[in-house]
This record gives structure tokens, C-alpha cells and sequence, in this order.
């Protein structure tokens, strides 16, 4: 706002000030004196400009008062204690900007810091990245946050492309290491494993270590878990995609033709595999070109408008298909989710949100009929 054609004009409020009151000053009768107002044009000049100006600043207005003073009647001038106080105000002024430059510096630092760990936990991803086309939004909770338990990514590997989008438990620092740690291994076990199981027992592994180890330093996050969704898109099998469900919201497959949900799978979340012998089913569905698999976190299905209702995610994005068969982009997709949530919440979101939609690049054709498989019941594509 103080900015023009890229120079700043933060100068310019303290010296209109200060050029104002010198007029009304020396344009006034003797026993109406406002010299010594001029001590506030240090004061905003330190809220708005750098040191250096401010010091000028501070230095123009003992200045000006002297000499404005000075052309008055002996019995007019305000004499020796007003100098003081203009003296010492514009003294203050500058101190009071370098300590407001440094806080300034200190918040920019931090941000610097923020988005660096928002890339490296939610690192950007190039178009048609592993094959996928695909598009995200992440909204914080918190508006002054950049990142929290939400987590996403694609990772192509030599057997096909595997995505990940899951949700902390909690909030806070805590979630984000927890978030970061899970990313972390499933970007080289998705990479190096030949089988979509395989890497959701690293998953499980790493969560598990990763509790333990908060608890060993000292900061125990009361088992923390993590919900999340494992997919993969093999490159032998155009037409189906593989995924594990570890407790969360399954995801819905997109086509021009309607909306359908995939199973869900009835896994425990991350960390909680201790309380059961039952491992998560490996199950594969079809999914063929031109239909997006939409993955979002509790922040979208948790929304509630004023009276408390749940955003209706299904409804919402099947009534947009019916009205415009485009809205199965993915693009698109995410903008219409975005902006239903926030609307139904009136903007106030309770948890951070994550909203996630892909689909293999290529021709769209003709949809065919769904066709969920679990692990080992033949038919599809399935892991042994």
C-alpha cells in the first residue's frame, strides 16, 4: 500500500505531516501554539518507515520547531521544555522503529522457515507428474499456519505410481513431524517396493517408531495415529488401481456418468496395528481414463453450517456433475469441493484441510461398470 511502481513512498505521510503543521503553526495566533505536535511526525514515521528515514525524520522536526519557535515574540515561544520533549520524542521514535525492523526481520525469517518445512512436507508436484494429472488444496485451520497433520504426495516408481494422502491425530508441531515421517518413507518404499502391501507395513512401521521415539525424548504424544488412503496406479493395468484404507474417508471415484464410493477397506489407522492381528485388505478397483479419484481429509466431510449439519460431499459433487459434466477435471473437482466447504462452514473451519483429486492422463473412454476386488478373491488386479 506505501508502494509506488515498485519504490516506496512511506516518506510521504510524516512529511505531509510535518509540512501541515508548520503551516498551522506559523498561520495561527500566539495564543494558539501547535509546534509542539510536531513530535508525532517521528512517531509515524516509525511505524511505517525504515531507521534511517525515521532518524531524518526525528532530526527535520527538532529542526523545524526550532525555527518556527524561534520567529515568534519572545513571550509567544514555547520555549526550552517543549524542545526537550520534541527531542527526546523523535529519540524514541527511532528506537522504537529499529526495535520494530528487527520483530519485522525476525517474523520474516519465520516465515522464510514455514514455507520451507510446507515444501518439504507437501512438496510441489509438476504436471502430469508419475503419469497422473492432479490437483490439491491445503487450508489451515489455523490462518496463520502453513502447514499442519495433513499430508499428500505422488511418487512414481518403476512398478507404477503410488499416491498417499492421510491426517494426524492432533494438531501442532507434534502432527507436523508425525505427518513429515510418514512422507518420508513412503517416498522411498513406494519408490523401491515392488508391492503396494509392502509399503503399507513400512507405513505402519515407521508411525509406530516414530511414536516411540517422541516417547523416549520425552515428548509423548499419547499414541498419536494417523488415518490415511494408499494408492496405486500399476502401469500394467491401466484399468485399475490398488489401495489400502487405514480408517479414512474412502474415497470417491468421479465419472461423467455419477459418483461412486470406493470400499473402505475397514483398516485401523496408522499406529493402532498392536490392537488387532487383521491387516489392512490390499483391494483393487476399476478406474479407467477419464474417471478422478477424489481423496479429501475430515476437514471437508466434518464441515458444519450453522445449524450443525455436515457438508454434504456426495450430493454436492454429483448435483455439479449432472450440471456441468466438467466438473470431473480435477481441477475443477477441487475448486467446486473448495469453495462448497467453505461456504457451508462460513469460512470457519474446525481442522485443516486437504483436498485431493487425480486421474491418469490420457483419451477419456467409454466408463465401464465399477468392479471392487479384495485381496486374493480373484478377478482384477490383486497382490498375493
Amino acid at each position: 500500500m506505501l508502494r509506488l511502481r515498485g519504490h516506496s513512498v512511506a516518506w510521504v505521510p510524516p512529511l505531509l505531516l510535518l509540512i501541515a503543521i508548520g503551516l498551522a503553526d506559523w498561520n495561527t495566533s500566539g495564543e494558539f501554539r501547535i509546534i509542539t505536535w510536531i513530535v508525532v511526525v517521528p512517531g509515524i514515521a516509525a511505524a511505517i518507515c525504515g531507521v534511517w528515514t525515521t532518524a531524518v525524520f526525528a532530526c527535520l522536526a527538532v529542526a523545524t520547531y526550532v525555527e518556527i519557535d524561534a520567529s515568534w515574540e519572545h513571550q509567544y515561544q514555547t520555549g526550552l521544555p517543549d524542545f526537550i520533549l520534541v527531542s527526546v520524542g523523535g529519540v524514541l521514535a527511532v528506537l522504537a522503529c529499529a526495535v520494530r525492523v528487527r520483530g519485522e526481520r525476525r517474523m520474516l525469517h519465520m516465515m522464510d522457515v514455514a514455507e520451507t518445512t510446507r515444501r518439504t512436507v507437501l512438496r510441489p508436484m509438476p504436471p502430469g507428474w508419475g503419469g497422473l494429472d492432479h490437483a490439491a488444496v491445503y487450508l489451515a485451520a489455523d490462518s496463520e499456519a502453513r502447514v499442519g497433520g495433513d499430508f499428500y504426495d505422488i511418487q512414481p516408481g518403476p512398478r507404477g505410481t503410488r499416491l498417499l494422502l492421510g491426517d494426524v491425530q492432533g494438531k501442532g508441531l507434534g502432527a507436523v513431524e508425525a505427518a513429515a515421517a510418514l512422507l518420508g518413507t513412503f517416498r522411498e518404499a513406494a519408490y523401491h517396493e515392488p508391492l503396494l502391501r509392502t509399503v503399507a507395513d513400512r507405513l505402519e512401521v515407521r508411525m509406530s517408531r516414530h511414536v516411540g521415539y517422541r516417547k523416549a525424548v520425552g515428548r509423548d504424544d499419547h499414541d498419536r495415529f494417523a488415518t490415511g488412503v494408499l494408492v496405486g496406479f500399476p502401469d500394467d493395468t491401466r484399468d485399475t488401481v490398488e489401495f489400502v484404507n487405514f480408517g479414512h474417508e474412502p474415497p470417491l471415484v468421479v465419472a461423467p456418468g455419477g459418483v461412486r464410493t470406493l470400499p473402505p477397506g475397514h483398516g485401523l489407522p496408522l499406529g493402532l496395528a498392536g490392537l488387532t492381528s487383521d491387516r489392512p485388505l490390499v483391494l483393487t478397483a476399476v478406474l479407467v481414463p477419464g474417471e478422478t479419484l477424489l481423496l479429501v481429509t475430515d476437514g471437508v466431510t466434518e464441515a458444519r453450517d450453522a445449524d450443525g449439519v455436515f457438508f454434504p460431499l456426495l450430493d454436492r459433487v454429483t448435483r455439479a456433475l449432472t450440471e456441468d459434466p466438467r466438473t470431473v477435471e480435477p481441477q475443477r473437482l477441487v475448486e467446486l469441493v473448495r469453495d462448497g466447504t467453505l461456504r457451508h462452514c462460513g469460512g470457519r473451519l474446525a481442522d485443516d484441510t486437504t483436498i485431493f483429486a487425480v486421474r491418469r492422463r490420457g483419451d477419456p473412454r467409454p466408463v465401464m461398470s465399477p468392479n471392487v476386488v479384495p485381496e486374493g478373491t480373484g478377478g482384477g488386479t490383486t497382490q498375493p
